[in-house]
């Protein structure tokens, strides 16, 4: 299951589980977290504006990945790029906790990343908060 998220002052439906409600990427409206996730999953999809841009936006995001893994209550930070979006990149974020999330949101990093896409990108980064799922699920 997925639900999407606009960044930069986009509108977000009300029954969004809670992402940042204010931090390095824009303003998000929000609700809260249900206590029965057991790891928040987000993703970042990021496009860039040209082919002159790619190489700008994977240098910027790769030094992203590398710093924040060693935040804490970070699982996994993955980085890959769209075969079939040539100029599209995909941040891949697992957290222990939805607290550890929204303080990684908010965080110095995140706030270097967001401004060194300035001029970058070609539409405002679409963040999603996936609920992960197990074979136990779906019988």
């Amino acid at each position: 299951m997925t639900r999407s998220y606009s960044l930069f002052g986009a509108e977000t439906p009300a029954d969004c589980p809670q992402l940042p409600t204010s931090g390095a990427l824009g303003s998000v409206t929000s609700t809260a977290v249900p206590d029965d996730v057991e790891l928040t999953m987000v993703t970042l999809s990021l496009d860039a504006i040209d082919e002159a841009a790619v190489a700008k936006l994977m240098s910027v995001l790769a030094k992203y990945v590398v710093v924040s893994r060693g935040h804490a209550g970070c699982r996994n930070i993955d980085l890959v790029a769209s075969v079939t979006a040539p100029h599209r990149f995909l941040l891949v974020q697992k957290w222990e906790s939805p607290d550890a999330q929204q303080a990684h949101f908010n965080s110095s990093e995140m706030v270097e990343m967001a401004e060194a896409c300035r001029g970058l990108l070609s539409r405002p980064p679409t963040v999603e908060l996936w609920e992960g799922m197990s074979a136990h699920d779906l019988a």
